[in-house]
């Protein structure tokens, strides 16, 4: 069975893309209004349309054109991405439920709409964190399932751990997936594997020291990869004969043998590497998410940090894709509701 093409939406570095490309699925287009992450995506989906939009001013019509290039009308597609969720984050204790943010993934499915016109849409996914659905948010989450249900689509709700699928990081978020075939919404069931040597030393133990910035930092001085580099450390607190002890968000330092908190950075807010002399490097970043080594991160430093910050991990993409292409292949083999995955 031929698997969808992937549209994504609000993509970032390509996170979940990753997961839906390892597991066969043809990353067709990726829309996200970062330069920076796009110039990433298209260095590692190099056979993706990759395109820097605004999905605000592109709208619905603005997606279809560009897919026009790129499929032929009634072709199979699954829609994927993650729109950006800073007002429902609960680490955000300014969110309001008025934030315009909040309108995103109803403008996500409000394009999804505008493609089930011309294509087969089979299947939606995206991401978002456990704020969405908080009191203060229902309103706004009773209307992304509603609209779910006004275009056919059979929603799931489900909030997964990153613990759960090989990442050694604390991370939960939330799932909202929709089938147009309510058999395959039934038997969608991600694969969870044993939560073992789920520690930071595990991921990033065995790197070398990595480069500290600086406006001449050249490619060819970085080790290792070109994303091992991290900031000159500055404050008074990584001079200690300790290290960084306690500094609460801005300090929080890792623990070799424990998983690492949330890997969601503000500006200069990486977490402090377990030695307490420095902040992690990009690249300890991206391994703490889980990223292939081979995945690299363009842009400046700060671009950087955004990118690794705001994507889905790839092995939890990696299980969510392999979930979907089983759960269509069960039921086209079958056509039977009574499909069941164990």
């Amino acid at each position: 069975m031929a698997l969808p093409n992937i549209v994504s939406l609000f993509s970032g570095a390509g996170g979940l893309d990753c997961g839906y490309h390892e597991a066969g699925f043809p990353v067709v287009l990726a829309v996200d209004s970062s330069e920076a992450a796009i110039k990433t995506h298209k260095r590692n989906f190099p056979r993706t349309t990759s395109i820097a939009a605004d999905l605000v001013e592109l709208g619905p019509a603005g997606v279809l054109q560009h897919l026009e290039e790129l499929l032929e009308p009634g072709e199979s597609i699954g829609v994927i991405g993650g729109p950006p969720c800073q007002g429902f984050s609960r680490a955000n204790t300014g969110s309001d439920a008025s934030d315009p943010r909040n309108k995103l993934p109803l403008l996500y499915l409000e394009i999804v709409e505008a493609l089930q016109k011309r294509y087969d849409v089979q299947f939606v996914l995206f991401e978002n964190v456990l704020g969405i659905r908080d009191t203060k948010h229902a309103i706004v989450f009773k209307g992304i399932l509603s609209k779910f249900n006004e275009i056919g689509l059979t929603a799931g709700v489900e909030e997964y751990s990153a613990l759960d699928f090989g990442v050694a990081q604390t991370r939960n978020r939330v799932i909202i997936s929709g089938f147009s075939d309510p058999e395959v919404a039934a038997v969608f069931a991600p694969a969870k594997i044993p939560r073992r040597n789920l520690t930071v030393h595990a991921a990033i133990g065995s790197l070398p020291e990595p480069a500290y910035f600086s406006r001449d930092l050249k490619p060819e001085d970085i080790p290792h990869h070109p994303n091992h580099w991290t900031m000159r450390p500055v404050s008074q607190r990584f001079a200690d004969p300790g290290g960084v002890t306690k500094g609460g968000r801005s300090f929080r330092r890792l623990a070799w043998g424990k998983p690492s908190p949330t890997v969601a950075y503000g500006h200069r807010e990486i977490h402090v590497h377990p030695d307490g002399r420095r902040r992690l490097s990009i690249f300890e970043s991206m391994l703490l998410q889980g990223f292939p080594p081979e995945f690299v991160l363009e842009g400046t430093l700060s671009a950087q940090v955004e990118q690794v910050s705001n994507a889905v991990p790839p092995p939890l993409a990696a299980a969510l894709a392999e979930a979907t292409s089983k759960a269509l292949a069960a039921v086209a083999e079958s056509g039977s509701s009574s499909v069941v995955i164990a």
